[in-house]
C-alpha cells in the first residue's frame, strides 16, 4: 500500500510519454504540430517535462497559476494561455505567457499598453467562431478586427484558431475546416501576415484527421484527452496504440456491510437537492469509500472490478460489491473519464503519486530523442 494513503491518483509517466510520442508522430505525418493542454493535470511539472521530452514544445493552459508553476519548475517550453485573458490578468499575462488566445479588442488594447510598458512584443492567436458558440470572433468581422489590432504596438498576431466539440458539441468537418483555412489564407494574403499557427481544434479532430488526405492550412491541434486518456473526444473511442490507463484513482473501503438496496423511511431530497431513486434487489454487500463528489466526478469513474457504483454524497461513494471478496482497508482502482480526471487532479484532497518512469537517451544518429520505457504496477 502506498505511503500516501487514499484517495490518491496514480500517474504513469511512461504511459503518458508513450501516448505523446505516438501522437506527435501521427499528426506530424500530415504536417500538423501539437500544443499539449496541461490544464487537465494542473500544470504538473513532471507531466509537462515528459511532454517536452517527447517533442511537444508548446504547452497550453487556461490557468495562469499552472503556467507560473511550470515556469518556476524550469520547464523549457513556449507557454500559451488557452483562453482570452481577463483585463484584470493583463499584467500577469505579459509577464508569464508567450502567446495568448484572444477574441476581444478591449483586452488586446490592454495587452498592447502593458507590452509597450514592458518593452516586449506579446504574441496572440485570434480565435474564430466556427459554430460551437463558445469563444470566437465572428468570421464576417475578422478583417476589420485584424485591421484594428495591426494598429497596436507591442502586439504580434501569430495565428488564428477555432474551437470544436467543447461547448456546443459541433464536430470538426471538412466544411468548417475549409472555412477556417480559407480565412487564414485570405488574412495572410490581404495583410501580408504570416501565420505560424492555424489551430484547427483539439482531440475531437482525430476522425477528421484520419479520414482526410488534405489538412488544408491546419498546422496545429491542441491535445489533452488524447494524450492523457488515449481517446478521441467525439465518441470516446480508443486511439489505436495508445494507453487509456495512464491515470488510476485509488480509494479505500472504509465500511463493508450487508444492507438493504433501497433506503427506508420517508424520502426527501439528498445532499445535492435531488430525489434519488433505487432499484430493489434485496440485501446487498454494500461498501463505502472515503471519497465523494467534492473530490471527483463519480459518474466518470469505471471500476476495474465487477462492482457497481450506486451513488455518492460529498465525501462518500457507495458501491454494490456483488461477488467481490474484499474487506475493510482494501483498495479499489478506477479508470477515469476526462471530467473525473480534471476534478481529481484539481482536488487538494486527492494525493498524486507517480508509478511509472522512463528514460530519455539519444539514438544512434544522436539527433532524435528516443524513449526507453520502464513500467511499474
Amino acid at each position: 500500500m502506498s505511503q500516501l494513503g487514499t484517495p490518491r491518483i496514480e500517474i504513469n509517466l511512461a504511459k503518458i510519454a508513450h501516448n505523446a510520442k505516438n501522437l506527435v508522430r501521427l499528426y506530424d505525418s500530415k504536417g500538423i504540430g501539437i500544443m499539449a493542454v496541461t490544464k487537465t493535470v494542473c500544470g504538473e511539472p513532471a507531466v509537462a517535462n515528459a511532454l517536452v521530452n517527447q517533442g511537444i514544445h508548446t504547452l497550453a493552459d487556461s490557468k495562469l497559476k499552472n503556467i507560473k508553476r511550470m515556469r518556476e519548475a524550469g520547464i523549457t517550453a513556449q507557454f500559451v494561455l488557452l483562453r482570452s485573458p481577463a483585463i484584470s490578468e493583463v499584467s500577469s499575462v505579459i509577464k508569464h505567457v508567450d502567446i495568448s488566445m484572444n477574441t476581444e479588442l478591449a483586452v488586446i488594447k490592454k495587452l498592447s499598453a502593458k507590452a509597450i510598458d514592458s518593452n516586449i512584443r506579446h504574441k496572440i492567436i485570434l480565435m474564430i467562431e466556427m459554430g460551437d458558440l463558445r469563444e470566437g470572433i465572428m468570421p464576417d468581422t475578422l478583417e476589420e478586427f485584424i485591421k484594428e489590432v495591426l494598429n497596436l504596438s507591442g502586439i504580434e498576431i501569430v495565428g488564428i484558431g477555432a474551437n470544436f466539440a467543447c461547448f456546443g458539441g459541433v464536430k470538426p468537418s471538412g466544411e468548417n475546416i475549409r472555412q477556417l483555412s480559407s480565412l487564414a489564407e485570405t488574412m495572410e494574403e490581404k495583410f501580408r501576415l504570416p501565420l505560424s499557427f492555424v489551430s484547427g481544434g483539439n482531440s475531437a479532430n482525430y476522425n477528421w484527421f484520419m479520414s482526410t488526405s488534405d489538412t488544408e492550412k491546419i498546422n496545429n491541434l491542441r491535445l489533452g484527452e488524447s494524450i492523457y486518456l488515449g481517446r478521441e473526444t467525439l465518441n470516446r473511442m480508443v486511439i489505436p496504440g495508445l494507453y487509456t490507463d495512464a491515470f488510476t484513482l485509488v480509494s479505500e473501503i472504509i465500511e463493508l456491510k450487508s444492507k438493504p438496496s433501497v433506503p427506508y423511511g420517508e424520502i426527501g431530497q439528498d445532499a445535492f437537492g435531488k430525489r434519488p431513486q433505487f432499484q430493489d434487489i434485496g440485501q446487498m454487500k454494500r461498501a463505502i469509500m472515503g471519497v465523494g463528489s467534492q473530490d471527483i466526478l463519480v459518474s466518470g469513474l469505471t471500476p476495474r472490478l465487477d462492482i457497481d457504483i450506486i451513488g455518492s454524497s460529498s465525501d462518500h461513494t457507495v458501491l454494490n460489491m456483488k461477488k467481490a471478496n474484499l474487506k475493510v482497508g482494501d483498495e479499489l482502482r478506477f479508470d477515469l473519464n476526462y471530467g473525473a480526471l480534471l476534478l481529481a487532479m484539481t482536488s487538494p484532497y486527492v494525493s498524486k503519486e507517480y508509478v511509472g518512469t522512463y528514460k530519455i537517451y539519444k539514438d544512434r544518429i544522436g539527433k532524435r530523442p528516443a524513449l526507453e520505457i520502464e513500467m511499474f504496477k
